[in-house]
């Protein structure tokens, strides 16, 4: 359902993190499919698909059947968080000062904070070594520039424009990479094709958390792109574009990647491999991915530029920024992630993919508190003042329950652990398999819910937020 918003609506966003109002609410529930379709078929999760079968050593079959069973189960957070965005009408770290207190969201969205940015600097990188690639007269850091300016404009028009080009990218991305396996089928390079590899339920189970935690590092930005839907659309149908958009191009994407080094000999970097298996229509692949990174990227320094104004927000709080504002430091945060990846080494990609994942640790619970909090506490039903308000109005400074939730979700997690900086003892008993995210959300849910509901301020609290205006 569309409001009459929909073809008076500025093609530059003039919110930031305030509240949008039912005059400025526009667009439709359609348009959550092309954009979580058309901007997971990109390089990066090509990449990460792949590793299935490069690392892990799954055949095919295995490989393909861990990819669908973790996009699948992951993406139902990640959708579960997107039908929040037309009820609350904010962003998505915004909305945590109602779990966690004014001052207690900050942590929180720092590191969601951290984590775009980190994704953004990747991906021009990205960006930067695929124009390389396609015209090798560009150096790669020239590439990074263009890259990184290309996703800057993009990101400044804003949510509109972000909208408009998924649309067109999901027909052309999805034609693209139905030819593309079309042509890897029918120009198999390899006698191993399907031999290659077995199952182990140790690198099922990590190509699994892998395909998952790609559906829930999208938790902390998702309902920032379904909060201009009127308020009235219902739940299921936010829920089920999203799931069907975001579950669908990531499993084809990840998918592809799997396909492609099966296709081409052992050892080659996987974009080399897509290259090689693509044959005559290589290029052209390439030059579709490079798109995708440079659209797709946007999100990562929307996203970032959004949690930084939140954090300035909390302590002037009576500053909304205007569009101009939001211009303003998305240069900023470009033209410092630009400096940081020319400067890099040539493991920059790596290095904040590592960080990445240390990062999913301590959101993984942040995930299980804001869903439980809002289908099972609140019901969807917010104070929107008090969640701008410097003392969090009648959510307070601080949640103590919700925090301590949080610390508990966080430690659990350890043992199960898998990142660069630290391996648990389970997960190297069972050849690495990262499993922390499914013991984070199996401990933190039902502890919230009981700490929550066994505080007799919290729940007056609840009642009043239920009680008071949201706008």
């Amino acid at each position: 359902m569309a409001t009459p918003a929909a073809s008076s609506a500025p093609l530059i966003e003039k919110h930031t993190i305030g509240y949008v109002p039912p005059e400025d609410r526009h667009g439709k529930v359609r348009d959550l499919f092309t954009l979580w379709f058309g901007g997971n078929i990109a390089p990066l999760p090509i990449v990460t698909g792949a590793l299935g079968v490069q690392l892990f050593h799954l055949n095919l079959v295995w490989g393909i059947v861990a990819i669908l069973v973790g996009h699948l189960v992951g993406g139902v957070l990640m959708a579960l968080h997107s039908a929040q965005g037309p009820q609350m009408g904010i962003p998505q770290m915004i909305q945590s000062r109602a779990q966690f207190g004014s001052l207690g969201a900050l942590l929180v969205v720092l590191i969601a904070g951290v984590m775009y940015i980190g994704f953004f600097a990747s991906n021009i990188v990205l960006a930067g070594k695929s124009l390389h690639g396609v015209v090798d007269s560009v150096p790669v850091p020239v590439g990074i520039v263009i890259g990184a300016f290309g996703s800057g404009i993009i990101g400044i028009i804003g949510y509109r424009f972000i909208h408009v080009l998924n649309r067109i990218g999901t027909w052309v991305l999805g034609i693209g990479i139905v030819v593309g396996f079309v042509y890897i089928f029918t120009h198999i390079q390899t006698d191993d094709f399907l031999t290659r590899g077995s199952f182990n339920l140790s690198g099922w189970l990590a190509t699994v958390s892998l395909a998952a935690l790609w559906q829930i590092a999208f938790a902390p930005y998702v309902s920032d792109y379904s909060r201009y839907l009127p308020a009235d659309v219902k739940v299921s149908s936010t829920f089920w574009t999203t799931y069907l958009g975001s579950a669908l191009g990531s499993s084809l994407a990840f998918i592809f990647g799997a396909v492609a080094v099966l296709a081409t000999p052992v050892g080659m970097d996987t974009m080399d491999a897509v290259k090689l298996a693509t044959g005559s229509i290589g290029p052209l692949m390439l030059v579709l991915f490079l798109l995708s990174v440079i659209s797709h990227n946007a999100l990562n320094l929307y996203g970032a530029v959004l949690s930084l104004i939140t954090l300035v927000q909390t302590f002037a709080y009576r500053w909304i920024p205007t569009a101009k504002s939001r211009a303003v430091i998305s240069i900023i945060v470009l033209l410092a992630c630009c400096f940081a990846a020319v400067g890099a080494s040539k493991d920059f990609i790596g290095h904040f993919v590592d960080m990445v994942l240390v990062l999913l640790v301590v959101l993984v619970p942040w995930t299980a508190i804001n869903l439980i909090d809002f289908y099972a506490i609140h019901k969807g039903q917010y104070d929107i003042q008090s969640i701008f308000q410097v003392d969090g109005g009648i959510y307070g400074r601080y949640n103590p329950q919700a925090l301590l939730a949080y610390a508990i979700g966080i430690a659990v997690q350890i043992p199960f652990m898998n990142t660069p900086l630290y391996v648990g003892p389970v997960s190297a008993h069972i050849n690495g398999a990262d499993l922390s995210w499914l013991v984070g959300l199996l401990v933190t849910s039902p502890l919230y819910f009981w700490l929550a509901n066994r505080d007799t301020s919290y729940r007056r609290r609840m009642m009043g937020g239920k009680l008071a205006s949201s706008l």
